[in-house]
């Protein structure tokens, strides 16, 4: 099966996933959704609120050494298998306008832009870019939909004018995949997306790559990348097996001849491969471009996939997962500030207060009933005054002024006031194993002489 065929498998499957995805949720919260509006995280069915957006680092580095750790091994395997701008491209040129309204003759000629000097192509080009936009304001939705939940945002599209700014990222979003699909084209890989750049720190002589076999093939380019052969008269036909068919060139998305050598251009989107591979089998040889490393076609070595790059790779993803898995691990399921009020104050029998002002939220998808307890050491030495059973419905937080209490000698000292740890724990009436938080505050006692 040619590779093509299997990058569109792929593109289906991606696109089945990132339609449906946002779709998806478990117990109420979805696999991955970063609400601003709501502040929170949603991630496989947890949500994580504002103050546990510490994991998002962690996210961005999985994302971005597990791309590397794809680059090392198989190149540009992201950019021309799953990234969504070459998917919006081979949508665009090789169905729209090829398939559908037969702007381009074939798929394997992308080098010849239409003509649009016709009116029957400029009115073709017209209806292609309409499709296009509708299927822009899709993919559009479908990128607002892992910031604003699809329950929220079909609401909220029906009343544009509360929603400005939902509703200018949408057309804002669409407004630029028109824009870079139709008129920027492949440009976009080549001048603006910075992975190209990187791609020649990450390659070694074991990547997977598109590479031509100048051996078989012959020299196409000399030492100053000057084309040196046009024709296959040019070439020695006993010694290489080259047509000069260009089919590999004529194919290429970017626009760049394979037989050149490795190319920040190459998207390993392997369509030269198939082009030779066809070629080169109506002759009965192999072809001469293919998907292997530098290792095994130019220094006769075997490509070694685990080698100790990948093991570094692996360690490291490894690493950064346990830790996301460790921090989710430390999800609470409501929320509690904490911020002391005044000082202190004696009252009588030598009673010392310490005000504080405390904010609850409850972050879970039902209502529950908290309370608040001293723990630890000072547990029934600290009393908690003023403050009852708060019940909270999902999503709603409350402020509330609680006053901690003691009329026992907790400190003798002459000299200073002395702040005590002291250990607070709110938890849920209905699950108080499940639905608690532990906090550590300061109670100020005072010295010795201010009390009588």
């Amino acid at each position: 099966m040619p590779y093509r065929i299997k990058r569109y498998y792929g593109y289906v499957i991606a696109t089945i996933v990132s339609l449906t995805l946002p779709f998806i949720t478990i117990g109420g919260n979805h696999i991955f959704l970063l609400s601003f509006d709501k502040k929170q995280l949603h991630l496989m069915g947890t949500a994580f609120d504002m103050q546990e957006l510490y994991m998002m680092p962690f996210l961005l580095m999985l994302l971005f050494i597990g791309i590397f750790a794809v680059t090392a091994v198989g190149g540009r395997a992201f950019c021309g298998w799953a990234c969504p701008q070459t998917i919006f491209r081979v949508v665009y040129r090789d169905l729209i306008e090829t398939k559908l309204l037969g702007l381009r003759k074939r798929i394997k000629n992308k080098q010849k832009e239409p003509d649009y000097s016709k009116k029957e192509n400029q009115i073709k080009r017209i209806i292609g870019i309409l499709i296009w936009s509708v299927l822009a304001l899709i993919a559009a939705a479908d990128f607002l939909w892992f910031f604003v939940p699809p329950e929220d945002f079909f609401q909220y599209i029906q009343h544009p004018a509360d929603h400005t700014i939902m509703v200018g990222m949408l057309l804002g979003v669409a407004a630029f995949l028109i824009y870079d699909i139709v008129f920027l084209k492949e440009n976009f890989c080549i001048y603006v997306c910075p992975y190209s750049r990187v791609q020649s720190v990450l390659y070694d002589e074991d990547t997977l790559q598109a590479i031509y076999t100048p051996k078989r093939g012959g020299e196409i380019y000399n030492e100053e990348h000057e084309k040196i052969v046009f024709k296959q008269k040019d070439l020695d036909k006993e010694k290489y097996d080259c047509t000069a068919c260009e089919s590999c060139v004529t194919v290429c998305p970017t626009h760049i001849d394979i037989r050149k050598g490795t190319q920040l251009e190459c998207i390993n989107c392997l369509e030269c491969v198939d082009a030779c591979t066809t070629v080169m089998g109506k002759l009965g040889k192999e072809s001469l471009v293919q998907w292997s490393s530098v290792n095994e076609i130019f220094n006769n070595k075997e490509t070694k996939i685990l080698r100790v790059k990948t093991y570094m790779y692996i360690v490291a993803l490894v690493a950064i997962l346990g830790g996301l898995v460790a921090m989710g691990g430390t999800k609470e399921y409501m929320l509690l500030n904490v911020n002391k009020a005044d000082l202190y104050k004696i009252k009588k029998n030598n009673e010392v207060v310490n005000n504080y002002l405390m904010l609850f939220q409850n972050t879970e998808p039902k209502k529950h009933t908290y309370k608040l307890e001293v723990i630890g050491e000072y547990k029934g030495k600290i009393e908690i005054k003023r403050f009852k059973e708060l019940t909270l419905n999902p999503g709603k937080m409350a402020k509330k002024v609680v006053v901690l209490s003691t009329k026992e000698r907790l400190v003798k000292s002459a000299t200073k006031d002395t702040p005590l740890t002291v250990m607070i724990k709110a938890y849920a009436v209905d699950e108080p194993d499940r639905v608690f938080v532990l906090r550590k505050t300061a109670f100020i006692y005072p010295r010795t002489d201010k009390l009588k």
